[in-house]
């Protein structure tokens, strides 16, 4: 069975600390009770989970549905926002764990990447060459989501998939996660027959930037 890799990259500084962090834990149980009621899904998809401010950390490297347990997120006192090493920290995980297609087999499918963060990046020089490593990757689909007092322009240069966060409670994020099992899933079913996945609308509280 061909793997669905899907890389759920959170920010656990600045923004994110407090209140959304913990959200998130709910959010991400939602996710993946959802998604295990999805039998395609629970047959393909395969989850990574990696943290970052000042550095990138994989707390979960990419485990298939059934075998997934939640990771524990935690919030270190470390200052700075280096999206642009969680970018390029992404990128290098996908070299090592997604399979390419070969004439005599074929590899995963095109993986799927959601970034949660406040858009903000303290290294900007690595940032941007960041994005051109992200060009080079075949991605199904990137989907930002903006929290606290987001910086859409930093996010819009790697994706035009942003949404944006009404409050940053259980509620909120629950269903923002729910939202994203029904990206995956939609995703499990298209990709590698288009290059472009069509998401599902968000839910009220999800907002769509422009």
């Amino acid at each position: 069975m061909r793997r669905l890799p899907v890389y759920i990259l959170i920010q656990t500084s600045g923004a994110m600390r407090g209140e959304p962090i913990e959200a998130i834990k709910v959010g991400l149980e939602t996710m993946v009770s959802t998604l295990r009621q999805d039998p395609f899904a629970l047959e393909s998809v395969h989850i990574s989970v990696i943290t970052f401010n000042r550095y990138p950390e994989q707390i979960l490297p990419l485990t298939e549905l059934e075998n997934m347990q939640i990771p524990a997120i935690t919030q270190p006192n470390a200052a700075g926002t280096h999206l642009g090493e969680a970018l390029e920290f992404v990128c290098k995980k996908i070299d090592a764990e997604v399979i390419l297609s070969t004439p005599e087999r074929k590899g995963d499918w095109m993986p799927l990447l959601f970034v949660m963060c406040d858009g903000r990046a303290s290294d900007a020089q690595l940032f941007q060459h960041a994005i051109s490593l992200l060009k080079q990757k075949h991605f199904g689909s990137i989907v930002a989501c903006l929290v606290g007092t987001p910086r859409a322009e930093n996010v819009k240069q790697f994706t035009d998939k942003i949404v944006n966060l009404d409050t940053t409670d259980g509620t909120t994020f629950r269903q923002f996660f729910k939202w994203v099992s029904a990206s995956v899933s939609v995703g499990n079913r298209s990709v590698g027959a288009t290059d472009e996945i069509l998401l599902p609308p968000p839910p009220p509280e999800v907002h769509t930037v422009i």
